[in-house]
C-alpha cells in the first residue's frame, strides 16, 4: 500500500488551547484532513492549512454527528487515498475517546498510524480549579471511571465498591448520571462528607466554574443545576485544597466544602 497516506490520532488536550503538544501542534499543521471532535479548541483549527480540509465528528451526550463504525471509516477512507489525516480528538485519544477503537480499525486495514497523547481533563481540570489529585498527605493513588455507565446499563464495567475506596476519584461525562454516581458510592460505603468538587469547561479562560460541597448533598446545590458539561468530577479528600491553593484568576468558589473537611485537610 505505497500509495496509503498515514494518520495521526492526537490528543488536543482539555480545553486551553495552549495546553496541546508540540508535537500534536505539529500534526494539525502537517494535515491535508483534519478529522475534529466537538471540544477542540477554535484556535486549534486555525493552525490548519488553508488547504486542508476539515471535518467535524464531534459527539454530545443524545446526538452524534456520526455514529463511531461510520468515523472509523472516515478516517481509513481519506488515508486510502494517499493523505495526511489529523484525527483531532479532545483531552488524549486513549483517555475515553474511542482513539483505541480507530488505532485498530488501521491496524486491521494495513494504515500506518501514529499515537499523540494528549493533557487528559482528568489531572487538567483538577490541577486548574486548585485540586491535585495526589497529595503526599491525603492521596497516594487516583482512579479515572466514566459516568456513562451509570443509568442501569446491564454488563457495566464500573465496579462501585472498587471505585468508593478510591483515594480520588475522577468521574469524566457523568454530570447527566450525578445523582446516580452519589447514591452508588454512598451505598458502597463512602462517608457521605466525602467532598466533591464538579468542575465545568476546566482550563477553559472564562467559561471554568467549580462547585464544591459534600458528597451526600452536591447533586441537590442549586449551584450544581446551573452547570452544563462537560463537567469534571473530583472526589476525594484533596478536594479541600482547593480553599488554599486555587490559583486561577476570576475562579471563584460557587459553593464552599464543609468546615470539617477543611479541618481535616490540616
Amino acid at each position: 500500500m505505497a500509495d496509503t497516506g498515514y494518520v495521526y490520532l492526537t490528543g488536543a488536550g482539555p480545553g486551553d488551547p495552549k495546553l496541546i503538544t508540540v508535537r500534536g501542534l505539529e500534526t494539525i499543521r502537517l494535515a491535508q484532513v483534519l478529522i475534529y471532535d466537538r471540544l477542540v479548541a477554535e484556535e486549534l483549527l486555525r493552525e490548519a492549512a488553508p488547504d486542508a480540509e476539515l471535518l467535524y465528528v464531534g459527539k454530545a451526550s443524545g446526538h452524534h454527528t456520526l455514529p463511531q463504525e461510520e468515523i472509523n471509516e472516515l478516517i481509513a477512507s481519506r488515508a486510502a487515498r494517499g493523505l495526511t489525516v489529523t484525527r483531532l480528538k479532545g483531552g488524549d485519544p486513549f483517555v475515553y475517546g474511542r482513539g483505541g477503537e480507530e488505532a485498530v480499525y488501521l491496524a486491521d486495514r494495513g494504515i500506518p498510524f501514529e499515537v499523540v497523547p494528549g493533557i487528559s481533563s482528568c489531572i487538567a481540570a483538577p490541577a486548574y480549579a486548585g485540586i491535585p489529585v495526589t497529595h503526599r498527605r491525603m492521596a497516594a493513588s487516583f482512579a479515572v471511571i466514566t459516568g456513562h455507565e451509570c443509568a442501569g446499563k446491564s454488563g457495566a464495567s464500573v465496579d462501585w465498591t472498587w471505585a468508593a475506596g478510591a483515594e480520588t476519584l475522577v468521574v469524566l461525562m457523568g454530570l447527566q448520571q450525578l445523582h446516580s454516581i452519589t447514591e452508588r458510592l454512598l451505598a458502597s460505603g463512602k462517608p457521605p462528607g466525602t467532598p466533591v468538587a464538579l468542575i465545568q469547561s476546566g482550563t477553559k479562560s472564562g467559561a471554568q466554574r467549580v462547585v464544591t460541597g459534600r458528597l451526600d448533598r452536591i447533586a441537590e446545590l442549586p449551584e450544581t443545576s446551573e452547570l452544563s458539561s462537560p463537567v469534571t468530577i473530583v472526589i476525594g479528600p484533596v478536594v479541600a485544597m482547593r480553599e488554599r491553593i486555587a490559583w486561577l484568576a476570576g475562579d471563584e468558589p460557587l459553593a464552599a466544602v464543609p468546615e470539617a473537611a477543611l479541618l481535616a485537610a490540616d
